[in-house]
């Protein structure tokens, strides 16, 4: 029959270099990634961490509820800095979803085994990042309740959204990120699905995770349609990691603002994107291997490339750095060179040297491969490039229309506790999706490191 089961795979793959010790069988491979979601009672970290992130859950919770009743002005928000910690936190989480998008498709056009052990919770970071990052325009909006009109639809009066507006790039940028992404990683799960669903001992879980398998089988009819739609959802995703955040970018570089018009930003922003991205991913990734006792899985290799990534992309947007001062001073504009002046030793001056002192300076460490492959020293470092990343947003963001073309017309903003609150409350949601993520499905493609182990073995 044309469907007949097989567990053999095509034999036109190319071949691969092996990244895993040939020791462990497939049995023992699907097993140990299985049983981390099969195996029953989980280390008791692991639910102090589920606890402390859902506590933050709660105050994210209330934070929202306080600001869609007080209104927008409960935050830091104050003419002329309109834009603050909303569009500083939409910009730094829908960077950091951008990791998940180039080790799942690009890595996987350009045949780089390494990526196996890693991209399926770098997937499931970025829609959980691009979710958060979803909620922040529409709370900027002051009316959430309101936040279809962003949609292309006439409203109750028919008229069309505003094209012209940041706000519908963003939701265009977010909708199409979000529905690429999702298909994307629910069609690397199908394999993986079918192995827990074939594994689990209730009957309760067979029925969850059969449904999810819809029906997949491993017919070597199944796998040769797999591979063709993977590839080709792939190559549908890969322009994203460019054109999402150059979207994002233009919401700033449209503005004729000093500090805003800058053609620089769309590079300099995607550059910035993977910076973050790959932080979060070692950020994740290094306590993972560890809980779990994975390090056969997730090598030093991983973590090493993963390193070497983001040394090259943080260099691109410390180039950035360079580049938006020279230009502001080459151009001759008065203006231009004022605000460069203001955020390096104004109100904002704390900001900006704490960011380049984080994007910047720690950054130079990871030029050694000792430290790369010194995994305290390693997640150190990625959080405090996350931290920076950050501060780079909030300058960017709020630095340009504090320093307005009119000195009658210059103000600061105020950081409020509200600020903070959701800030730390969308991380806190963030963690806890992906601690519910680990806890119920395989964060490490079960199928691929399979293939990885059959090839190392046959070599």
């Amino acid at each position: 029959m044309a469907e007949a089961a097989t567990p053999a795979r095509s034999e036109k793959r190319p071949r691969r270099p092996p990244v895993l010790a040939g020791r462990h069988d497939f049995p023992e491979i699907s097993g140990r990634i299985a049983s981390i979601v099969l195996g029953g009672r989980l280390p008791r970290y692991f639910w102090a961490a589920f606890f402390l992130c859902f506590l933050l859950v709660l105050v994210f919770f209330y934070s929202v509820t306080y600001l869609i009743v007080v209104g927008i002005g409960g935050i830091g928000l104050s003419i002329p800095v309109a834009w603050g910690t909303m569009i500083s936190n939409f910009v730094w989480w829908i960077g950091i979803g951008h990791a998940g998008t180039l080790i799942s498709a690009v890595l996987l056009l350009l045949r780089q085994p390494w990526r196996a052990s890693i991209n399926r919770f770098a997937e499931a970071m970025t829609l959980f990042a691009v979710a958060m990052a979803g909620l922040y325009p529409i709370l900027h909006l002051g009316r959430p309740w309101f936040f279809y009109w962003l949609l292309p639809l006439p409203n109750t009066h028919m008229h069309w959204p505003q094209w012209r507006s940041p706000l519908v790039w963003d939701f265009a940028a977010i909708a199409t990120y979000a529905t690429v992404s999702l298909l994307f990683w629910y069609m690397g799960l199908l394999p993986d699905l079918a192995v827990l669903r074939d594994r689990a001992k209730s009957r309760s879980a067979q029925i969850f995770y059969g449904l999810l398998a819809m029906g997949w089988r491993g017919s070597a009819f199944h796998w040769a349609r797999y591979e063709q739609v993977y590839y080709l959802m792939a190559a549908l995703a890969t322009p994203l990691v460019v054109s999402v955040h150059s979207i994002v970018s233009l919401d700033f570089t449209f503005a004729i603002l000093p500090g805003y018009h800058s053609t620089i930003f769309p590079p300099y922003f995607v550059a910035g994107a993977l910076y973050s991205g790959f932080a979060m991913v070692l950020t994740i990734a290094i306590p993972l291997r560890w809980a779990f006792s994975v390090q056969d899985l997730i090598t030093p290799r991983h973590m090493d490339n993963a390193g070497r990534l983001m040394l090259a992309s943080g260099m691109v947007v410390l180039y950035g750095y360079v580049t938006e001062a020279f230009f502001a001073w080459y151009s001759g504009e008065a203006y231009e060179r004022t605000m460069m002046a203001e955020r390096a030793f104004g109100p904002y001056a704390p900001f900006f040297w704490v960011m380049l002192a984080c994007n910047c300076g720690v950054l130079q460490l990871l030029w050694f491969r000792r430290v790369r492959l010194n995994m305290p020293a390693l997640f150190a470092i990625a959080l405090i490039i996350n931290l920076g990343m950050w501060i780079e947003r909030y300058v960017i963001v709020v630095s340009g229309p504090s320093r307005d073309f009119l000195p009658s017309s210059w103000g600061e903003q105020s950081l409020t506790w509200l600020d903070f609150g959701i800030l730390f409350g969308s991380i806190g949601t963030f963690f806890a999706l992906v601690f519910l993520f680990v806890r119920i499905l395989p964060a490490i493609t079960i199928f691929e490191v399979e293939e990885l182990a059959q090839e190392g073995r046959g070599q």
